[in-house]
């Protein structure tokens, strides 16, 4: 629906300016405000009474003199409400509670490897309800719940695919809203990670970056020009099957060859089998973090691992460097607990095969957020979501 330009349409617009600069920049004054914004002080003072009166900000007294009075400073309530969001991987369900501004109050890890989709939505909602328990009480309360899939969402937020869940044509967000009757987000694990890394992680000042999800599977969420790119479906962002072995293994999605067959948490674990390498005590199969433990100890099969997966998932990269030309990419989910292992390979690869011009200016790095990329995404969006009644994009 268009919006004509009515002067309820130029409130909403100001008002729109108003929080999100207190958001951004707080604490800030009212003159402060209308310096930044451009807005006059009338106008700007008007509109922080409203956001004041909705409990999104508040007073929090004098600050410093710019030659005249001591002007009174403004804070973003971040407490107003609390948002969850939820990281469905193959292998592992993380969930987490935050305040507006993405600050963590409570997580659960829990481990879903082979489980049938009933049960791990029997999971997601006792996890869901566990931590809506666990919230603060506050003005808004839970404002939304944002879960992430390693699989193809549309732009309604039905999961159309999710090979290596096994799941197809699943209505999950319907599940979830119509058992907790609050607003709901699915996303795509990667767009999710990416969209965390540009407002929590490396991204936060780069207009031009690709995030690689390096999990059981590989995804890739994209920023161009700061913003997320979704493609004409929302289905961007499917690197982990690019094919990098014409006749090589078969995939779940089909086809033959894919990188993450080669460059994955997955392909790892399964090429550690092939060695015989034994488990941890306490553990039935080898793990990830049982092989990062081994390669620290001087295990030269399992140090040589890694270096054969570093060098596939540079590969990889390659492809994406001569395609995007990004500023950065950073490699995401839970792989990052090999970097030490991993990057040397990577970037002996990415420098001998990919074009000299696009990599001048790249920059490689793993991700500082670790698993939590994708789970702040989820986070962001569903914040967003909530906020999207005061905000306009022209």
């Amino acid at each position: 629906m268009i919006q004509t330009g009515d002067q309820f349409l130029v409130k909403k617009i100001n008002k729109s300016i108003v929080l999100e600069t207190i958001k951004k920049k707080s604490p800030i004054s009212r003159i402060q405000i209308s310096e930044t914004t451009g807005l006059n002080k009338s106008t700007v003072s008007s509109l922080v009474n409203e956001l004041i009166q909705e409990n999104f900000v508040y007073e929090i007294g004098l600050g410093q003199s710019q030659g005249g009075r001591r002007p009174l400073m403004l804070l973003f309530n971040n407490t107003a409400g609390y948002a969850i969001g939820i990281d469905i991987g193959v292998n592992y369900l993380l969930a987490v509670l935050s305040d507006l501004k993405g600050n963590i109050i409570h997580e659960t890890m829990l481990t879903i490897t082979d489980l049938p989709f009933e049960e791990i939505v029997d999971f997601l909602k006792k996890t869901i309800q566990s931590l809506i328990d666990q919230a603060p009480s506050s003005n808004y309360g839970i404002i939304g719940i944002g879960i992430a899939v390693p699989g193809i969402v549309d732009d309604t937020g039905k999961i159309l695919f999710a090979p290596n869940l096994g799941w197809e044509n699943v209505d999950l967000k319907g599940i979830i809203e119509n058992h907790f009757r609050l607003p709901v987000t699915i996303n795509n694990e990667a767009k999710a990670g990416a969209f965390g890394e540009k407002i929590f992680g490396a991204g936060k000042d780069v207009s031009h970056f690709v995030y690689v999800s390096v999990g059981i599977g590989i995804g890739t969420g994209i920023i161009i020009n700061n913003e997320l790119y979704k493609g004409y479906n929302g289905f961007s962002g499917e690197m982990g099957h690019i094919t990098i072995e014409a006749n090589g293994k078969k995939c779940l999605c089909g086809n033959r060859g894919c990188w993450e067959l080669y460059a994955s948490e997955n392909a790892l674990l399964e090429q550690a089998k092939t060695l015989s390498i034994p488990p941890a005590p306490d553990e039935k199969e080898v793990t990830l973090s049982h092989l990062v433990m081994l390669a620290d100890t001087g295990n030269t099969d399992v140090i040589q691992l890694f270096n054969q997966v570093g060098e596939y998932i540079g590969l990889g990269l390659t492809t994406i460097i001569n395609t995007f030309n990004p500023e950065l990419i950073v490699i995401g989910n839970k792989l990052t607990s090999a970097e030490k292992w991993l990057m040397n390979p990577i970037k002996r690869v990415v420098e001998s095969r990919s074009m000299r011009f696009h990599r001048k200016q790249l920059r490689i790095q793993f991700s500082n957020l670790n698993m939590y990329s994708t789970v702040l995404g989820t986070i962001s969006f569903a914040i967003d979501d909530f906020f999207a009644s005061t905000r306009i994009t022209l």
